[in-house]
């Protein structure tokens, strides 16, 4: 299993990266705002040589609009891995499913050369996920010991922590099987 994190304008461009084989940097949100440590945070975890993906937080409403926002923001670099993030929205909504899937389509078909990923919680996969599409792959967070979600789905990467910053792991033997899953 590797360890991984994912950051936002909220963490430093310096974040720690000793012992991490990846991380995930938050590069936009509906259609109005890019991560503005986007460029740092990405040449951080480049220069630490981690396997490096981008997020989208998903809101309701001009799904296409928003795709097209995060791939004209995301870096673009064969090996990288993208991902949406669907969960509640600070105003208490959510995109829908079929928002969701279309999201992960939609990118899918605008970056060909990346693996495009869901990241959700526990809640969302069991309670408002009808399709189970993800994908390349889930990212499940469910804050439970590192590896273990509780969900019978396969899983990809694993947000087991918020404390003192979001702690993931990958479900890969090594960073070159990473490396390789995220070449396509």
């Amino acid at each position: 299993m590797l360890q991984g994190i994912d950051v936002s304008a909220y963490q430093s461009t310096t974040y720690g990266t000793d012992g991490l084989s990846f991380v995930f940097i938050k590069a936009t949100e509906g259609r109005s705002y890019v991560n503005p440590r986007l460029s740092a945070q990405t040449k951080h975890g480049r220069d630490a040589g981690l396997v490096v993906g981008f997020y989208h937080f998903l809101w309701p409403g001009n799904i296409t609009a928003q795709a097209e926002y995060f791939v004209s923001h995301a870096p673009e670099r064969a090996g990288d891995v993208l991902a949406v993030d669907w969960e509640t929205t600070g105003e208490g909504t959510h995109a829908s499913n079929s928002d969701k899937d279309h999201f992960i389509r939609q990118v899918k078909e605008l970056r060909p050369h990346n693996r495009v990923v869901l990241y959700t919680n526990r809640n969302f996969w069991l309670n408002i996920d009808t399709t189970s599409y993800a994908g390349d792959g889930l990212w499940i967070a469910d804050y439970v010991a590192a590896g273990h979600p509780r969900i019978k789905a396969k899983w990809r990467f694993h947000q087991y922590s918020d404390d003192p910053h979001d702690k993931d792991v990958a479900n890969f033997t090594s960073r070159t099987e990473l490396r390789r899953w995220a070449t396509l």
